[in-house]
């Protein structure tokens, strides 16, 4: 009864408090795709992805409905670094859904058109007055300004929206007149701001005891930003990306958090805890606990996370079992395949440099060992025979076929009608033809394709409870084969790992000049997770390995689940612009990329890496073996 009431009353309180509409909401997930397109459309930086921003504390002034519903007391607000453009995950903060709409698109059009790092980015603006201003509001004005100035030269059309846009947001702001002089005169100030933008130069510092002005929507809050992350941990100020967005057939939940980095603290024991009621720690304060369950894993870890505003991260020193054999170890060399060769040197593309670094990655070529039990030849699964035979039925169709060609000087068989034209020509004296035979044409398709399997471990993950990821891998690669020994085309099977630039590992499963028999199958049986995904190397030794073929089309199929990702600086963007420069070099080759992924994040980066018609998105893993030769019959039409 309590807590019905209790709902009851926090719905009429935040109901009364006003602020939001929700009828109007309009949610980041279902226009991520539009606003990216837009985006990129107005020439936005393609190797940013767009994610959802973190709801921080504005500290602004608040109308006393919402103070006693305790709403409005955070706001997400749209911002960008060097990887990642943050939107709002929601937008319900203007009355008609078209408005909401409109927001998200005018907050990409001005990331489209950022201002330089000074600030100063555009002539219109004066220059900064020598009075006493608030540096990092007046910084966040002229960017803005600079940004809305630019977005409105380059793309004229899109000012009446923004003009609507302006009327609407500032509807919704507080009342000049409900507000103290000093924040009533800067509240001015932004309001002709967005009317007229360039007009303002700077923001006086307010009061100490004044609060801080409401956050202008239609704004970015920061245009160059750090992002978040390297070999040193998070910053402070840093983002950390959304909940649960790696894990495959799981839903993202689309939050994002503040993290802060924590020097070391004392160590408390966790059975002692005194009763001292102000002392009491909130959930989400940082405190370094010994508990004996650490190297456990939660299984509620990602919905305990997304229950917190903050998230802190500390280096204590110690050594976690699980951590140590997933970054370090390496098999050992009588359970590891078979490396084949020294090591082949291959490029790597560094875009902070705008540098491609020669000899900077070494890759091994490994086969499984012939004493691996896991790689005896075997037969094809039982359960897969059913769907093999259907692809058998279904590609046999893309068999060329034969026929006969008539008048020919030479050929297997007479051609009747033209032995009765010869024949008919010498008695009546003109010069027979010599074209008596029929010849039987046989046509074959003339092209080669490579499949490349993602081997790295997050293949280990579960998709169902009856498969990981690896195996429906290593089943799609089995019905890829059972498929194209159909058609008869030439193809190669591959996958790849790594674990940082000095060792790529390369697993050929399958060759050109193989036959696709039960050696082979026991070879792709033997497929295991392991290590990361240093995408760009692995798909220049393919390109390379294609380049031998004399075939008319190449074609080169991978298989992923996630992002370009090693434990080094291949990350992140640096790992996105590697496997771009990869798949452009593999183009100038003439092999034709496409990338088969499950991974649920996938249109967010990979248009940037193979283009819009490149790739392919399957949201239920388990339709990958069925669906990948469909893809192949797709591309070779």
């Amino acid at each position: 009864m309590e807590e019905t009431v209790g709902l009851l009353w926090h719905r009429l309180i935040t109901r009364a408090a006003g602020g939001h509409f929700p009828k109007a909401a309009v949610r980041l997930r279902d226009i991520e795709k539009t606003a990216g397109v837009f985006f990129r459309a107005l020439g936005g930086d393609p190797g940013l992805r767009l994610a959802a921003a973190t709801t921080d504390e504005h500290g602004a002034r608040r109308s006393l409905l919402q103070r006693i519903a305790g709403a409005d007391e955070r706001v997400a607000r749209a911002r960008m670094d060097v990887s990642t453009l943050r939107l709002p995950p929601e937008l319900d903060v203007l009355p008609e859904r078209g408005l909401n709409r409109d927001l998200y698109l005018w907050l990409a059009a001005v990331a489209a058109a950022p201002p330089a790092e000074d600030g100063d980015g555009h002539p219109a603006l004066g220059p900064v007055p020598d009075e006493p201003i608030d540096e990092a509001a007046t910084r966040e004005l002229r960017e803005n300004q600079a940004a809305t100035l630019r977005a409105l030269a380059r793309w004229p059309g899109i000012e009446a929206r923004y003009r609507r846009l302006v009327d609407a947001v500032i509807a919704q702001r507080p009342r000049l007149d409900k507000l103290p002089p000093a924040e009533a005169e800067r509240e001015k100030l932004i309001r002709l701001a967005l009317h007229a933008p360039g007009s303002v130069a700077a923001l006086p510092r307010l009061p100490a005891k004044a609060r801080a002005t409401q956050p202008v929507l239609l704004w970015l809050s920061e245009f160059h930003a750090s992002a978040a992350g390297g070999s040193g941990g998070a910053g402070a100020g840093g983002e950390l990306g959304e909940a649960g967005a790696s894990r495959p057939g799981k839903d993202s939940s689309r939050q994002a958090h503040r993290v802060e980095r924590q020097e070391k603290m004392p160590e408390k024991h966790g059975m002692i805890i005194p009763f001292r009621a102000e002392s009491l720690l909130s959930v989400a304060e940082f405190i370094k606990v010994q508990r004996s369950t650490d190297d456990e894993p939660d299984d509620n870890a990602a919905d305990a996370a997304a229950n917190l505003d903050h998230l802190s991260i500390t280096r204590d020193g110690e050594r976690v079992a699980s951590k140590v054999r997933f970054d370090l170890d390496l098999p050992s060399a009588a359970e590891d395949d078979v490396v084949l060769g020294d090591g082949i040197p291959l490029p790597e593309w560094d875009y902070r440099k705008n540098l491609l670094l020669e000899d900077h990655v070494r890759l091994a070529e490994l086969t499984p060992s012939i004493h691996d039990p896991r790689a005896a030849p075997c037969a094809l699964p039982e359960h897969l025979r059913r769907t093999a035979r259907r692809l058998h039925r279904q590609f046999a169709a893309l068999t060329p076929g034969r026929r006969w060609l008539k008048a020919q000087v030479d050929g297997t068989e007479l051609d009747l009608d033209a032995v009765v034209r010869a024949a008919t020509d010498r008695a009546t004296g003109h010069h027979p033809s010599d074209q008596l035979y029929l010849s039987l044409e046989k046509r074959e398709r003339d092209l080669a394709c490579l499949a490349l399997a993602d081997l790295s471990l997050s293949t280990d993950s579960w998709v169902s409870s009856e498969a990981r990821v690896i195996d429906v891998i290593r089943d799609s690669l089995l019905l890829f084969g059972e498929a194209l020994l159909a058609t008869g085309d030439s193809f190669a099977l591959c996958g790849f790992s790594s674990v940082k630039r000095s060792n790529v590992r390369f697993h050929r499963l399958k060759d050109f000049d193989q036959r696709f028999d039960d050696r082979a199958r026991g070879r792709i049986m033997a497929i295991k997770p392991g290590y990361y995904t240093r995408l760009g190397a692995a798909i220049r030794h393919a390109t390379t390995i294609l380049d031998r073929q004399r075939a008319a089309r190449r074609i080169l199929l991978i298989l992923s689940d996630g992002k370009p990702n090693d434990l080094d600086l291949y990350d992140g963007r640096y790992g996105i612009e590697d496997t771009r420069v990869a798949v452009v070099e593999a183009r100038n080759r003439g092999v034709v990329p496409f990338c088969v992924t499950i991974d649920r994040e996938g249109a967010s980066y990979l248009p940037h890496l193979f283009g819009p018609a490149g790739y392919a998105v399957i949201r239920q893993p388990d339709e990958l073996p069925a669906r990948l030769p469909m893809f192949y019959a797709q591309l070779t039409r």
